[in-house]
């Protein structure tokens, strides 16, 4: 038993240091594909800048908690598509990766209340059934931004590990 103890305690001497340097930066890169994809095609929907915002935006922004629901569609459209290019892009080097991952916190706790939510439920039950990809009946579909959730927070919390910008700047400055 002794010797698995050893053993154990050696593999993960060798995991934790190359966790610092890896293991925040596979999440980092997924996050940046997901949102920077997402902004990319909100863009591409756009005819100008700011855009002929699609009507399911300005409907699904009237389920928004407050303020999102009092801003105009087409300010939401761009602080949202924005925040998605300029976020993961940050992302991807690790630059103020605690600011861009609370800011894609609050896009994504807004996208789930205003578009992925259920529209009604009456029971944990029911509001298990939108814990789905694609569900076809309309009970919501709140999986993927739950799951973005959960790779976000430890960004918040953590950081952006040692392979990153913000880890460079750090250490210049306590220099």
């Amino acid at each position: 038993m002794q010797a698995l103890v050893k053993l154990w305690d050696r593999v993960v001497s060798y995991l934790n240091p190359a966790g610092e340097w890896v293991g925040l930066l596979i999440i980092r890169l997924l996050m940046a594909y997901e949102f920077a994809k997402a902004g990319f095609n909100k863009l591409g929907a756009s005819d100008t800048l700011w855009g002929d915002v699609p009507s399911w935006f300005v409907r699904n922004m009237a389920n928004a908690p407050f303020p999102f629901n009092v801003l105009p569609g087409e300010l939401n459209w761009f602080l949202v598509t924005w925040a998605e290019i300029l976020g993961g892009l940050a992302l991807v080097i690790g630059l103020f990766t605690r600011f861009w991952a609370f800011s894609l916190v609050i896009v994504t706790i807004v996208a789930i209340l205003s578009t992925h939510w259920p529209a009604e439920w009456n029971s944990l039950a029911e509001l298990w059934e939108g814990y789905r990809i694609r569900p076809e009946d309309g009970s919501g579909n709140f999986r993927v931004p739950l799951l973005f959730l959960a790779m976000l927070i430890p960004l918040v919390l953590i950081g952006p590990g040692k392979l990153s910008v913000d880890n460079v700047i750090n250490r210049y400055i306590k220099r």
